[in-house]
């Protein structure tokens, strides 16, 4: 099996949600260490969504532009308000790729103003 790694994008069973939570498999961004991917079954990650206009001026939101390295076929959002603990033993779907490092850059900086305590 291979391992996970910060930045990954995976196919995640995200059912079942509740409210407004993000659902359905789909894509997500995995946001923890590589020490804990390694060591612990249960790993934050960052659900991918459709890319629309209207999610793309939200400052918590990321664009990613499909890629070969990255696996998605559309334009997308990470969407990092709906960050969330999987066990990826129970939930993983399948691997796709990888995010550069300049957009894992742009995703720290959205997750910083998610978890900011100064507002």
């Amino acid at each position: 099996m291979t391992k996970l790694k910060r930045g990954m994008i995976i196919d995640v069973n995200l059912n079942p949600t509740l409210g407004s939570e993000t659902e359905k498999i789909r894509p997500c961004v995995i946001v923890t260490n590589d020490v804990y991917n390694e060591r612990i079954p249960v790993i934050q990650v960052v659900p991918v969504t459709a890319w629309t206009g209207k999610k793309s001026r939200i400052a918590t939101n990321v664009e990613i532009y499909p890629s070969k390295d990255n696996g998605l076929s559309k334009k997308s959002i990470a969407d990092c308000l709906q960050t969330r603990p999987i066990d990826h033993s129970q939930r993983l779907v399948k691997i796709r790729g990888k995010l550069s490092s300049a957009k894992m850059h742009e995703i720290d900086q959205a997750l910083r103003i998610v978890f900011r305590f100064d507002w």
